[in-house]
């Protein structure tokens, strides 16, 4: 596959590099909320009657591998951050998701959970994950979909919008999930399906909303983002305008959960 038109490219691969290699230090302070979406994801496993001897993890940060090793799965994990990929332990490589290293039939089973979202060629890295896996094997993804962090968008584009007269976008475009099982299907994927999981997350102090998507590095990496100081007031002014729960601020999270099969 050819490299994209860079006027098609939506997000700053060098800037996402950048966001996980310095968050790979503070990932295990988000490991929770990290781990609960792989076990949901994990979870299809029980649904099939295959066994799966050799997996590839794509983008675990160090909580995918451990599950899947722990099923008696051997694991190689790849990361497009050298630093997050050593997090992982056993065979780990430094991979970009859209220049996938590995041979055909490689794997019986793919996990990319929670990590597919940064890539600017979404089929056609979708596309080198089914030619990795062996026939038969199965693709587990999840993605963050089209309504994650909902509350945070609508405040800051909002509070900028008071302050400044106008808003840049601060928070990443998600997929539709009516799109995900088309994504899987164009992609040559048989069998696939998409569903929906919430994750909705409650916060008493605010500000560690910000810190928690630092920690996890997934901070604005859009190409198209503002580069300049952002307002100083602007980040308090969108915290304060959260919605409000039993004195917390909600947070949802929508998986977009898909299963496909080579």
């Amino acid at each position: 596959m050819g490299v994209m038109d860079p006027g098609m490219e939506v997000f700053d691969r060098r800037a996402v590099r950048r966001h996980r290699d310095r968050a790979a230090c503070h990932v295990s302070g988000v490991s929770d909320v990290l781990r609960d979406a792989a076990e949901r994801l994990l979870d299809r496993l029980d649904d099939t009657t295959r066994t799966f001897r050799r997996a590839l993890d794509v983008g675990g940060r160090g909580v995918v591998a451990p599950l899947l090793r722990a099923r008696g799965i051997e694991v190689v994990s790849c990361d497009l951050s050298p630093a997050m990929a050593a997090l992982n332990g056993g065979l780990r490589v430094a991979a970009d998701e859209e220049f996938l290293p590995f041979a055909a039939h490689s794997f019986d089973l793919i996990v990319a959970s929670l990590s597919l979202h940064w890539v600017n060629d979404l089929p056609g890295a979708l596309i080198q994950l089914r030619l990795a896996l062996r026939p038969e094997g199965l693709l587990l993804a999840s993605l963050p979909a089209l309504g994650t962090l909902g509350e945070l968008r609508r405040a800051l584009t909002e509070a900028e919008a008071v302050l400044t007269g106008g808003a840049a976008p601060r928070v990443s475009p998600f997929a539709d999930l009516r799109d995900c099982a088309a994504l899987l299907q164009r992609a040559g994927f048989a069998l696939p399906v998409a569903d929906a999981e919430d994750l909705r997350l409650l916060y008493a102090d605010r500000l560690a909303l910000l810190r928690e998507l630092r920690a996890a590095g997934e901070t604005n990496a859009l190409r198209e983002r503002d580069r300049r100081v952002p307002p100083r007031a602007l980040f308090p002014a969108a915290l304060a305008a959260l919605p409000e729960e039993a004195g917390r601020a909600p947070v949802t999270l929508r998986l977009a959960v898909m299963t496909g099969w080579a």
